[in-house]
C-alpha cells in the first residue's frame, strides 16, 4: 500500500519536475553581490531550473535540521526514559519461573 502511495504522490511529482526543467533550462545569471548589480564580482550563470532545485534542496534541508534541534528536548528525555526503565528492570528480582521455582498457585 506505501508503494502504491509513493508512486502515486511520485509520479505526477517527477512529471512536474521534468516539465519545469524543460521550460526553464535557459541559462540565467545569479548574482550574490548587492552592491554591483551591473557587475557582480560573485555571479554563477545556471540553468533557472538547477536554481530552482537547488533551492528547494536547501530548503529541505534547513527545515531538516530546524526540526531535527526542535526535537532535541524529546530526544533526550526519551534517552532518559530509556535509562530509567534499565535501572529498573536491573534492579527488579527475577520471575519465580525464571528461578527454577513452582508457579504459585491460586
Amino acid at each position: 500500500m506505501s508503494r502504491f502511495l509513493s508512486i502515486l504522490i511520485g509520479l505526477p511529482l517527477a512529471i512536474l519536475a521534468i516539465a519545469l526543467a524543460v521550460a526553464n533550462r535557459k541559462p540565467v545569471v545569479l548574482s550574490l553581490d548587492p552592491f554591483a548589480p551591473d557587475h557582480p564580482a560573485l555571479s554563477v550563470t545556471l540553468p533557472l531550473f538547477a536554481i530552482i532545485f537547488a533551492a528547494v534542496i536547501v530548503g529541505v534541508i534547513a527545515g531538516g535540521v530546524v526540526t531535527w534541534a526542535r526535537q532535541g528536548r524529546y530526544r533526550r528525555e526519551a534517552r532518559a526514559a530509556r535509562r530509567e526503565h534499565k535501572r529498573t528492570e536491573a534492579a527488579r528480582p527475577a520471575p519465580s519461573s525464571q528461578l527454577g521455582l513452582p508457579a504459585p498457585r491460586h
